[in-house]
């Protein structure tokens, strides 16, 4: 499986931002789909996952709506209400266990290149 991010860029505080990522394949509606980021200095951590319906890390709840298009193999992150701390670089990533939800990186089997979001003014 591969996966293709996109959709990253310089946006300022406040703003919205919607990252793409399309995956390789015909199995796409069987996986658990996620985005995780990674600021500078920092680890890598979840941010969304999606089976049915979606899961997310505390802090973007209510800002931040993960969805998918099974018939384009793609998934979505819409990011509203921006904020400086959501500086990261976003990957998406596929799981094909089936076990639902998964938060850890190790839980994910295949992994975007990664999509750079700056929130600045």
């Amino acid at each position: 499986v591969q996966l293709q991010a996109s959709g990253g860029g310089l946006v300022q505080p406040g703003d919205s931002r919607t990252l793409s990522c399309v995956a390789s394949g015909n199995a796409f509606y069987k996986y658990s789909m996620a985005w995780f980021r990674q600021a500078p200095g920092k680890a890598r951590e979840f941010v969304a996952a999606i089976r049915w319906s979606g899961y997310y890390r505390e802090s973007v709840k209510g800002r931040f709506t993960i969805s998918r298009d099974n018939a384009e193999n793609t998934v979505y992150l819409e990011m509203d209400s921006l904020e400086p701390e959501d500086t990261a670089v976003y990957f998406c990533a596929a799981d094909t266990s089936g076990s639902w939800p998964r938060t850890q990186e190790y839980d994910y089997d295949y992994w975007g290149q990664g999509t750079l979001v700056t929130v600045s003014s």
